[in-house]
């Protein structure tokens, strides 16, 4: 079973509509609650490379810093914009 937080940005207020929303995604992939995070993204991404988490869920992609990192990147699908960009419906970050 996968390790999971929830990480919510601190600016992110009220927090419970997120929280609630992660946690629904929990559920349905049966993933191993840690805690939530409120922590600056560096901090959630650390836990990541020390092994500690698998997965981090967050409530929406907006909530995710342009300059994260790891980073995973989808090229050469159809359906790509202006920009070179897709969003995928569904897609799991993390």
């Amino acid at each position: 079973m996968e390790i999971a937080v929830i990480w919510i940005p601190a600016h992110i207020e009220p927090s419970e509509p997120a929280v609630a929303r992660c946690l629904s995604h929990l559920r349905r992939h049966s993933y191993r609650f840690a805690g939530i995070m409120r922590a600056p993204w560096e901090t959630v991404e650390q836990t990541m490379i020390d092994g500690e988490v698998d997965v981090v869920v967050i409530a929406d992609v907006a909530h995710l810093p342009p300059d994260r990192s790891p980073r995973i990147e989808l090229a050469g699908s159809p359906g790509i914009d202006a920009d070179g960009d897709r969003t995928v419906p569904d897609t799991q970050f993390g």
